[in-house]
């Protein structure tokens, strides 16, 4: 963008712009301007964010705007000129763009200002938006993210657990049965509570097919 001013000793003329529009926290905005001082001033030359907070409510807005980051370049002596090759402005910790809301919007300019001595500063303002997710990600970066975030697969059919035969050897069993009826107390032997107990103590589990008979 192109901004001048002229005055009886000249004109003043800037020209600014940046390689992108959205950033994000803690990144560096690269600055390209021009700045011609053709006048007998000497002006000074700076960058600076704003945030804008516009309110509104019941069809009243209210507008704050206020500097969160600024940086000063070099003095432009008379019939002059200065240019920004990349001069960088790095975005402080701030809240992302709002721009989707009816109630709060949340904003942010870029401003390249030529300061000039006894009359109204020469500005460019370039819109830009501040995310949460940089421009382009290393694939460094992609892999610590799968490191970090590894994803899992289910099996499309559930397995069927061991049969009681390959858990339990028949020595074991016959072993376990002996010792435990062993260890019965007399009364437990001769009450009718012992015949159902009998009937399905240490009996195998039935088939996994009867539970939950997998799809064919």
């Amino acid at each position: 963008m192109i901004g001048c001013w002229i005055f009886t000793s000249g004109a003043i003329s800037l020209t600014a712009s940046i390689d992108r529009q959205g950033y994000c926290n803690g990144e560096s905005i690269p600055i390209y301007a021009l700045i011609e001082n053709c006048s007998s001033r000497l002006v000074v030359p700076k960058a600076v964010i704003y945030q804008i907070q516009t309110y509104t409510c019941k069809g009243k807005t209210k507008s704050i705007k206020q500097v969160v980051a600024s940086a000063r370049g070099n003095e432009v002596p008379s019939d002059t000129s200065s240019r920004w090759n990349g001069n960088t402005l790095k975005i402080p910790p701030v809240s992302p763009s709002i721009l989707n809301s009816d109630i709060l919007r949340l904003e942010y300019l870029l401003a390249v200002i030529v300061q000039i001595p006894g009359a109204k500063n020469l500005e460019v303002q370039l819109p830009v938006v501040i995310g949460t997710s940089g421009h382009g990600m290393s694939s460094r970066s992609i892999v610590n993210m799968s490191l970090l975030y590894p994803t899992f697969t289910l099996p499309d059919v559930a397995e069927a657990p061991p049969s009681y035969a390959e858990v339990v050897s028949e020595e074991q069993f016959e072993e376990h049965r002996t010792s435990t009826c062993q260890s019965r107390p007399d009364w437990l032997l001769d009450g009718s509570a012992f015949a159902c107990i009998q009937q399905f103590h240490l009996q195998p589990p039935p088939p996994y097919s009867e539970i939950c008979p997998s799809e064919q």
